[in-house]
């Protein structure tokens, strides 16, 4: 399989090849608008929106932004992140409160909801403008923009059908919802929810269980770089020990290392070469 040199603007499904160009836009949303403006355009996406909301102490995020590029036939929605250190320490307080999911379906942490509910109207408006030809709508962020990503189209899903995703791909996401409103999630978008996981990222396995869990469809990225679609317990266990050995003077540093989101993109382009 060859790494396609551009985003397939009719693609339906999953698919390798549509994982590696969610990433790269999610890790577009890092960059300065003008960045994601010319890179949207070079992707074929001849109009952007550009969503960013500031957020003032103590809330513990600085902003919330994220960018809608529109084709013809394609949207994209992509959120950004935040530092590993920052979100790592956010999301280990276990004295947040949680927050109502969509449509008061479950709860979320706190700081997602407010982080999305900044933003949330921005983003379903442009949806509705941009939407001008039946396109197909994709969500997809990295780290906390996966959080961001997933709740984004659950709450469409919930709230406004009519927008409702046809793909999300999160990248590195922190484990965002009780099991109710994850329960809504595998049944609203069976096939269509995919939580990428690079070997010991260690933001996927915050905030603590049982209060928070993950939705089901999971990707996960072996210590060698494959993509796998399913891994034991052990298997996965022993693998992670492989990668946590992969540099032996700096093992510690192993989780924050795999959460990069480039080493996402990279592993998905290997998956494709």
């Amino acid at each position: 399989m060859s790494v396609p040199s551009t985003i397939d603007h009719r693609t339906t499904g999953y698919s390798l090849s549509q994982a590696y160009h969610l990433a790269q836009a999610a890790d577009l949303a890092y960059k300065d608008e003008a960045i994601i403006e010319r890179r949207a355009r070079e992707w074929g996406f001849d109009r952007v929106r550009h969503h960013h909301t500031r957020f003032t102490p103590p809330f513990p995020l600085e902003d919330t932004q994220a960018y809608t590029a529109a084709s013809e036939h394609m949207i994209i929605t992509a959120f950004r992140g935040t530092e590993p250190a920052q979100i790592r320490d956010w999301l280990s307080d276990a004295t947040t409160p949680p927050w109502p999911g969509p449509a008061d379906t479950g709860y979320i942490h706190y700081g997602f909801g407010k982080a999305l509910d900044s933003v949330f109207p921005a983003v379903r408006d442009a949806l509705a403008e941009l939407r001008d030809n039946g396109q197909t709508i994709w969500f997809t962020g990295h780290s906390l923009g996966g959080a961001l990503a997933m709740l984004a189209g659950c709450r469409l899903y919930l709230e406004e059908p009519r927008l409702q995703a046809d793909g999300i791909y999160t990248f590195g996401q922190p484990r965002t919802c009780d099991r109710l409103l994850a329960a809504a999630c595998n049944k609203g978008f069976k096939d269509r929810l995919y939580r990428f996981v690079n070997n010991n990222d260690i933001v996927p396995q915050l905030p603590p269980e049982p209060a928070y869990t993950h939705v089901e469809t999971l990707r996960y990225i072996d210590s060698t770089g494959k993509v796998r679609t399913s891994t034991s317990l052990l298997g996965g266990l022993a693998d992670r020990a492989m990668g946590m050995t992969a540099d032996p003077f700096a093992p510690a540093s192993d989780g924050l290392r795999d959460h990069a989101m480039h080493g996402y993109v990279s592993a998905l382009e290997k998956n494709l070469a």
